[in-house]
């Protein structure tokens, strides 16, 4: 039987959604319905969203979270703020979902549809432009950023030893000039919706601290959604907040998404005071050092090619865009 695809609502949606993410390899926290939720709710601006469900008889087997923005088809989301994006999918059905998907998008007024954010690993990649080609429209895809990650061994012995030798030189050095210093140094992991509603002022002190391109991202809005963000998803067990402080003040901090057996760095900042110290750095070092401890199987450092992650052993994770264009 062919699968069946029909717009539904998100709400109705959520307990089989996350059913259905359970089952795929890598359930980014991106994918969620809840984040979903919290990205339109802050961020919709006049857009529609248009969940498609793709089912076996009754059973859900794969989910479209798009939205209209005029002429143009696009997941829910911003490549800004959300560093994957992509559709769920029951795996072994791709074949079955993006074909039936797209014949049910046929019936929509549009004239292309952008995906961005999709991970080199995704099934749209492989399974889109068959499935395009085969009704007459055009597809393209683009290499559009990296997500430097690092697979994580079973020791940080382990973990130095993969570094070249000047990286683990540099930080074996820092380490040692900041445990040295004569200062307390504490790394707190604020997991709850208290500790994390308790330390986002903070973080985002932190974030912005210095900085006048976090200070221009970090509006009113921005912030807004960052303070919801954080306390719903640490009530789903996903949220870790890593500060690092010296003498109990606030050094350095770390906003990680905890899911799949992988920390995902979301985002950071440090004192800029203390930056000879090299405490911006050396958090992320101190996280990595806590996910080898806890048997994670990646630090994913997430969009952005800054030089920090390469220090640290990184290697890229290509993300995608693909365009759907009609003939």
């Amino acid at each position: 039987m062919a699968l069946s695809v029909r717009r539904e609502e998100l709400e109705g949606l959520r307990g089989e959604w996350q059913d259905l993410l359970a089952l795929t390899p890598e359930p980014h926290v991106f994918h969620r319905p809840l984040w979903n939720e919290l990205w339109l709710e802050h961020f919709r601006d006049g857009r529609e969203p248009l969940f498609l469900a793709a089912r076996d008889g009754d059973r859900l087997v794969g989910v479209a979270p798009l939205m209209r923005d005029g002429p143009r088809l696009a997941l829910v989301g911003d490549h800004e703020i959300c560093d994957y994006m992509d559709f769920v999918v029951e795996p072994g059905r791709e074949g079955e979902f993006f074909p039936a998907l797209l014949r049910s998008l046929g019936e929509e007024p549009w004239q292309e549809i952008e995906l961005r954010g999709l991970a080199a690993y995704s099934p749209a990649l492989a399974a889109l432009p068959g499935a395009a080609s085969a009704l007459g429209w055009r597809s393209e895809q683009e290499l559009e950023a990296v997500a430097p990650r690092v697979e994580l061994p079973s020791s940080w012995e382990e973990y130095l030893a993969r570094l070249g030798k000047k990286d683990r030189h540099e930080l074996r050095r820092k380490m040692r000039r900041l445990r040295q210093g004569g200062a307390r140094v504490e790394l707190h992991d604020l997991r709850s919706r208290q500790e994390v509603a308790a330390g986002i002022d903070d973080f985002l002190r932190l974030h912005t601290a210095g900085r006048g391109d976090k200070t221009e991202f970090m509006s009113p809005e921005m912030e807004r959604f960052f303070r919801d963000m954080s306390v719903a998803l640490a009530d789903e067990g996903l949220i870790r907040l890593f500060m690092l402080e010296l003498d109990g003040r606030p050094a350095a901090s770390v906003l990680c998404f905890d899911c799949c057996r992988q920390l995902h760095l979301y985002n950071s900042g440090f004192d800029p005071d203390l930056s000879s110290l090299s405490v911006g750095l050396l958090s992320k070092a101190l996280c990595l050092e806590v996910a080898i401890k806890e048997g994670k199987s990646c630090l994913d450092f997430l969009r952005g090619a800054e030089p920090y992650k390469y220090d640290l052993g990184a290697r890229d994770l290509p993300i995608y865009r693909c365009v759907v264009r009609r003939s």
